[in-house]
């Protein structure tokens, strides 16, 4: 898990390694452990390196492979680069490291473009070809690992977070209508290739971008989960499907422990990341390290779960941390965790991440996390409404679920000049919903939140946290071939018991019942949800700064009311209004968006 940044040139002009500098130094709390820079001509590739796998100078980065010709910056995690490595032994490459980074530079040159097929693993690669002067680009299926991209006329620059991107200068920092429209609607999720500025685009997940020296660019769409019935399942019982997604968890869970230094667990108190702790005592991991964070109660909401991961660490015999918040971290946290977004996101949990990584990383380099049972299995409370809907009507049945406002609502808050001429948020997830597969409504809205909704806000939420603080977070549950799992279950087994019935179920005689059976709980962050006293004070202050007023973005009458009335005011997913406005201006000033 690193940071890596670069820029190739189509002008006929090197690289500039100060530009590139710029942008690697701003990624260094995803990588204390080294830096390198490269340049040849019109490449310059960087690297911030956080030691995880071979952890001498010969795992280093940018690599640079002089036999095949071939140099790489990578961030992320193969699983199984020890068997890639055999393979790839046995088809006659020799090695100089221990490192999952050779692995990939080897694979790539026996496989070409489809070597992404072979990984296990998150990541976001840049391999350079000397020879044919061709960049190329790739990321994990589940977009687990973020790559953002700058694309002229006259070069193409890439890098871990978007900060990065805007130290190496010359970026169109406009706002992107559609995207600005997808923030206020989307519960802040602007989907890829868009983000909030026009000049900054992400590579897409499960894709291979090939970009040629002259500046001519293909992508490759390598994987898409279907979300329909397997025919050779079709006679499985509830009970088969219950130990097939326990038997698969259980792969993903073991896969994720591969590492040169110890890894823990954030162990939040419910059933996923307590079923990761369970499914590793199983196996024998002893002394694990678990932590869990906890916050003061505000506005009559408890901001702790103590209760239910002591619970878990007292059965598996955990090394558990339980971290407490004060008041008086918390708001400066803020400030920090708004630093550390790559793009606006607003959920509170954000800072919880922040602060908890922050701790968690005083002693460990790598934890697994429970991120992602709830858009696979069905976990939240937008699915059940959804089941019976005509598939014909699946779109606008999850538009009026999910979405945090209307477009009729939508422009009571942006002034005119700022509203889209069109209804995007709507018209893209009626084509989302439209493609081919996902049998039912609950299968097209878990495979809009499998690929969409978790790459750009829970997925993209841990990356940005756990890293501000160089902690490399790995995720079981979306591991691709667990989720493929997940998808191919029938709609009715994963919202029986409430939501993630099939997984509740499996769980029996792992995970102590009272976690089974507790009312399902977030990451809770009570100060940010009831504004008072200096948050509200935080809030204000960025919504009336001159830069907000001189940007215009939202109408004063409608700011001033939701200042007078700050808790009232809540998106259809139950976020607080008026943070979701105030979040936006924040991310722009921290990053110098005029």
């Amino acid at each position: 898990m690193c940071g890596l940044a670069g820029e190739l040139r189509f002008d006929g002009r090197a690289a500039d390694p100060g530009d590139i500098a710029r942008m690697s130094l701003c990624q260094v709390h995803r990588g204390p452990d080294g830096d390198g820079l490269w340049t040849r001509g019109p490449v310059g590739l960087a690297h911030r390196r956080l030691s995880i796998i071979d952890l001498t100078s010969a795992g280093a980065q940018p690599m640079v492979d002089a036999e095949l010709g071939l140099t790489i910056a990578y961030n992320g995690m193969i699983y199984n680069y020890e068997s890639l490595r055999d393979e790839l032994r046995h088809k006659g490459h020799h090695f100089f490291s221990t490192s999952d980074t050779e692995v990939i530079v080897k694979a790539y040159s026996e496989w070409g473009t489809s070597f992404v097929e072979h990984f296990l693993g998150m990541f976001a690669i840049a391999i350079w070809e000397h020879r044919t002067g061709r960049l190329v680009l790739a990321r994990d299926r589940l977009g687990i690992k973020p790559l953002y991209v700058d694309t002229t006329p006259e070069r193409v620059r890439f890098a871990s977070t978007l900060p990065a991107l805007l130290k190496g200068g010359g970026v169109d920092t406009s706002l992107d209508l559609d995207a600005l429209a997808a923030y206020m609607t989307f519960h802040s999720v602007v989907p890829a290739p868009r983000t909030i500025l026009s000049g900054v685009k992400k590579l897409p997940p499960a894709t291979v971008r090939v970009i040629e020296p002259s500046g001519e660019s293909r992508d490759v769409v390598y994987w898409e989960p279907s979300f329909t019935r397997d025919g050779s399942r079709a006679d499985w019982t509830e009970k088969d499907w219950e130990d097939a997604v326990i038997d698969s968890l259980r792969t993903a869970v073991e896969r994720r422990m591969v590492s040169d230094v110890p890894v823990g667990v954030l162990l939040s108190g419910g059933i996923d990341s307590s079923l990761v702790v369970a499914l590793l005592a199983e196996a024998g991991q002893k002394d694990l390290a678990t932590y869990s964070i906890g916050f003061e109660s505000a506005g009559g909401e408890s901001g702790d779960e103590f209760e239910y991961s002591s619970i878990v660490a007292k059965a598996f015999g955990t090394n558990h941390h339980r971290i407490p918040i004060s008041s008086d971290k918390l708001l400066p946290g803020i400030d920090g965790t708004i630093e550390a977004m790559s793009e606006p996101m607003v959920s509170h949990d954000c800072v919880a991440f922040y602060l908890l990584a922050e701790e968690v990383s005083k002693t460990i380099k790598v934890v697994q996390s429970g991120q992602g049972a709830d858009e696979i299995l069905a976990g939240y409370d937008w699915y059940p409404p959804l089941n019976g809907v005509p598939r014909a009507r699946a779109s606008e049945a999850y538009a009026s679920v999910f979405f945090d406002r209307r477009w009729r609502d939508l422009s009571k808050l942006l002034r005119p000049e700022w509203m889209p001429e069109i209804d995007s948020p709507s018209l893209f997830v009626d084509e989302h919903f439209a493609r081919p597969g996902a049998e039912t409504s609950v299968d097209a809205a878990l495979r809009m939140d499998t690929t969409v909704m978790l790459v750009d806000d829970p997925v993209k939420r841990v990356d940005n946290m756990t890293m501000a603080w160089g902690l490399e977070a790995r995720v079981p549950f979306l591991d691709h071939e667990f989720v493929e799992l997940a998808g191919s279950i029938p709609p009715a087994l994963k919202l029986q018991d409430g939501g993630k019935g099939v997984l509740k179920r499996a769980a029996r005689g792992i995970v102590p019942d009272a976690v089974i059976d507790r009312t399902k709980g977030y990451f809770p962050v009570p100060a940010i949800r009831q504004l008072e006293g200096p948050y509200l004070a935080r809030v204000r202050e960025a919504l009336l700064d001159p830069a907000a007023r001189d940007r215009g973005l939202f109408h004063p009458a409608a700011v001033e009311s939701l200042l007078a009335d700050p808790n009232t005011a809540r998106t259809t997913l139950g976020s607080n209004a008026l943070w979701q406005l105030a979040l936006i201006e924040m991310w722009l000033q921290a990053n110098g968006v005029s």
